[in-house]
């Protein structure tokens, strides 16, 4: 790539930029773990949603999302749950003891209280690229409205906010900023991924402040299928 961190919002990727993951270990400043447990964590209210902990009754909704084409195309199976029981398997990864480790929230308008989504921070012990990453999912009929636009500003200001302490964590030396080795503490980031054609979503980590940070190619489990993914990250000095 011609250039280490580049401005993002609508892009084209050219194979060239294409580079295999390559880990380093650092120490950093991260919130500190375990998180806020799931019954202390209050409410996050935005103009138009209220972002609150998910909950066992999520089910059906969670069901419906996650049985809708267009919005599974984007996510890490890229497809629609084959029924309610692997609908069930993710909603626990979420609920306690989980919520140790997890960040995430329903998203809900507040208007009326509808649940039209779920999104966080699910790898706070390092996604992609090593350092903690962000992602959501909102029904397809909740598209092209602004609320992924908020979600992601108050979903930032609120992980800004929590406890941290100091931890050594393995990640991309190019999320690395000008770092050579040693034990320096080097500077927090949170990561998002995109595949190049969710063009949606670039626009909306663009709007942020996220900048391209890694290209790489990702191979399916039985080897039958390569993807090409973006690391897209921004530090804490930019909120």
């Amino acid at each position: 790539m011609t250039e280490e961190h580049t401005p993002w919002g609508e892009t084209k990727v050219n194979m060239a930029d294409v580079q295999p993951l390559d880990f380093v270990t650092v120490k950093a400043v991260l919130p500190t773990i375990p998180l806020p447990a799931h019954a202390s964590r209050q409410p996050i209210i935005t103009e138009r949603l209220v972002l609150r902990p998910i909950s066992p009754d999520d089910l059906q909704s969670l069901h419906v999302l996650r049985t809708q084409p267009e919005v599974m195309r984007w996510s890490a199976a890229g497809r629609v749950d084959a029924d309610v029981d692997e609908t069930r398997a993710k909603l626990a990864e979420c609920l306690p003891p989980n919520d140790a480790d997890n960040y995430d929230f329903s998203i809900c308008l507040r208007s009326t209280g509808e649940w039209i989504g779920i999104g966080g921070c699910k790898h706070l012990s390092g996604g992609e690229l090593g350092w903690p990453e962000i992602g959501y999912m909102l029904r397809k009929d909740f598209w092209g409205s602004g609320y992924a636009t908020e979600f992601v500003q108050a979903f930032l200001e609120a992980w800004w906010s929590l406890p941290r302490s100091e931890r050594e964590l393995s990640v991309d030396g190019a999320t690395v900023r000008g770092w050579s080795g040693g034990e320096a503490t080097v500077d927090e980031i949170m990561t998002a991924v995109t595949e190049p054609d969710n063009v949606a979503s670039q626009k909306i980590l663009g709007k942020w402040g996220f900048r391209k940070l890694k290209v790489w190619k990702e191979t399916s489990e039985d080897g039958g299928k390569e993807t090409i993914l973006i690391g897209h990250g921004i530090g804490r000095s930019k909120q």
